[in-house]
């Protein structure tokens, strides 16, 4: 059963279903998404550089291997673009349909050839069939699913786009350090546009031992004064073993970590593979 909560933030309580909220925040923001970021085409490349660098153990470099690699939360294509530009045969989709709009515009943009498609992760019924060897899902995207149940659901569809002896590939915050402290504020980060600034700052509101509302704010300076953007979404703290756990029960196994100091990349990653036979 889909849980509801209030946003009392506003001008007058708003209640949101998580799926809605989860879609909304993403729809909405889609259009501003690249501002959280100092310089989003450098994070494009470091990201790459160091998602790229696990691939290549995972299932060879691009354009030997033939690997095929299904962004399964690709919101504006932060992830999906960079392995693309490597070589990497790749798709995507979004369970926010503003998103992947923003992400064909983008691929355009770049001369790319990713296949993008508007689905929920708990049901990839709409992208293009065949295996996959790889599937990645970044960015914290996991626990926006609110229930084991959900999270199991998004489990076994991932495990039916992989080809036999597959890899899935997470990444989600440190749950496990941050349960303890339970950070209220994130930032701010102070950015310069062209000589204007940009301040870039997330409120967290602890529901429960749990579970968290975020508050993105962007703050940007204008020629006539300063514009602040808002946008509200929900996540829950998942455990590292929480995860394992729910891999394991849908036929994963191999489930491994890697580390920021050990991959380069800004947040702790999972590795997960399926069996060999069918």
């Amino acid at each position: 059963m889909a849980q509801f909560f209030k946003l009392t933030h506003y001008p007058f309580p708003v209640e949101f279903g998580m799926a809605d909220c989860v879609q909304s925040f993403y729809d909405q923001l889609a259009g501003s998404y690249h501002l959280i970021f100092e310089n989003w085409e450098a994070s494009i490349r470091r990201q790459a550089g160091a998602l790229g660098a696990i691939l290549q153990r995972v299932c060879g470099p691009p354009g030997q291997s033939q690997a095929r690699i299904l962004d399964c939360a690709c919101g504006i294509g932060t992830q999906a673009l960079g392995l693309a530009s490597l070589g990497y045969n790749v798709s995507a989709c979004d369970v926010s349909a503003a998103s992947v709009k923003r992400l064909r515009v983008e691929n355009d943009k770049r001369g790319l050839k990713i296949e993008a498609f508007a689905a929920d992760m708990r049901d990839l019924k709409m992208v293009a069939d065949g295996a996959f060897d790889v599937v990645v899902c970044m960015d914290n995207a996991l626990p926006h699913l609110e229930s084991d149940e959900e999270l199991l659901s998004a489990a076994n569809q991932i495990s039916k786009k992989l080809r036999p002896g597959g890899t899935f590939i997470a990444s989600i915050r440190d749950y496990d350090a941050l349960i303890e402290q339970k950070p209220t504020v994130q930032g701010p980060a102070f950015y310069s546009d062209e000589g204007k600034r940009r301040i870039v700052h997330q409120v967290w509101d602890w529901l429960d031992e749990r579970s968290y509302l975020i508050h993105l704010y962007i703050t940007k300076e204008q020629a006539e004064g300063w514009h602040t953007q808002h946008y509200v979404s929900k996540y829950r703290a998942l455990l590292r073993e929480q995860l394992d756990g729910i891999l394991q029960s849908a036929g994963f196994n191999e489930t491994r970590w890697l580390f920021p100091s050990d991959s380069g990349f800004y947040q702790p990653i999972v590795l997960a593979r399926t069996k060999n036979t069918l």
